[in-house]
């Protein structure tokens, strides 16, 4: 699966209308690029996540990354803590830590109330009971299939192809698929975050040997982002008005696949001129450095669904 990723996103960048590649701004990049301290987000320590010991951190990681996904509204959904405001990933990731240490990380016993209250915010999450009947179904699986423990299921799984496959086989929550000119195009964003962020951290805590170069990257709304502010990436006309205008587009739209291909593609065609580093890294280099183009950033694509 994780090679019909690149395929088939390939296929999009060449039959694509809205979206282009610039490989001579690409090219330059390549050349800039520092790849000597990539690593992945988790190990920055966010809301001291990496204090968990391991079967909590990676059974917590399997729900936390199943209803990871669009924060965006007007306004933004955002929480009160003790150390200031939070919002999107980063909220979310702070009250189910906080939950995880209360209540530990069965979610399968929790009610659309409890869901709601855990999340409460300056206004509702979007798809509050998608989310709900996402986080539920995961630990019923985790229960009656893997007797209460993703990490102990899958504790003796070091490479990234047999983990991403398990995962996408045994929770259905995680497809991500589109249809493109009647060609199935595959994303499954979150199953490679998991897979990536699991592999991470048995690595970083239990300091075993791991392989995730396989993984390729994450398709959301913010890297393509950071990607058009560099020049990587370009739109025509049409979806200009629709991005830069803030306007919504609709799931397994031309606009939304060819934004999603494009960075997946961008990112492969990188990794094969680097040589020295993988897919994922590359990922995660675009999700650190989305800050030093904050300032020049025009807004990102707005896609209401649960993928990203």
């Amino acid at each position: 699966m994780l090679d019909e990723i690149i395929k088939t996103s390939e296929y999009v960048v060449e039959n694509s209308k809205h979206v282009k590649m610039n490989y001579d701004n690409i090219d330059k990049f390549i050349s800039d690029i520092d790849t000597s301290n990539l690593k992945n987000w988790l190990l920055y320590n966010p809301n001291n996540i990496l204090d968990l010991d391991v079967e909590t951190l990676v059974n917590l990681l399997l729900k936390f990354e199943s209803i990871d996904y669009s924060f965006w509204g007007n306004p933004k959904w955002t929480i009160e803590t003790e150390n200031g405001k939070k919002d999107g990933s980063d909220a979310l990731m702070y009250q189910m830590i906080k939950y995880a240490k209360e209540k530990g990380t069965d979610f399968s016993i929790i009610t659309l109330t409890d869901i709601k209250n855990l999340l409460k915010g300056n206004t509702e999450i979007p798809l509050i009971e998608e989310r709900y009947n996402t986080i539920k179904e995961i630990s019923e699986i985790e229960n009656k299939k893997m007797n209460g423990s993703f990490y102990n299921y899958t504790k003796d799984i070091t490479e990234d192809k047999e983990l991403f496959e398990l995962i996408i086989k045994n929770f259905n929550s995680f497809k991500d698929e589109r249809t493109y000119k009647d060609k199935k195009i595959y994303f499954y964003k979150l199953a490679l975050l998991l897979t990536s962020d699991i592999l991470h951290v048995r690595e970083y805590k239990e300091n075993i040997k791991v392989n995730y170069s396989n993984l390729t990257g994450c398709s959301d709304y913010k890297i393509p982002q950071t990607m058009r502010a560099l020049g990587l990436i370009e739109y025509d006309e049409e979806l200009k008005n629709i991005v830069d205008n803030k306007k919504e587009m609709k799931i397994n739209s031309e606009y939304e696949v060819e934004i999603r291909a494009s960075q997946v593609y961008t990112i492969y065609y990188i990794k094969e001129k680097l040589k020295n580093t993988n897919m994922i890294d590359i990922n995660d280099y675009f999700f650190t450095c989305s800050k030093n183009v904050k300032e020049k950033a025009k807004p990102y694509h707005l896609c209401r669904c649960t993928n990203y």
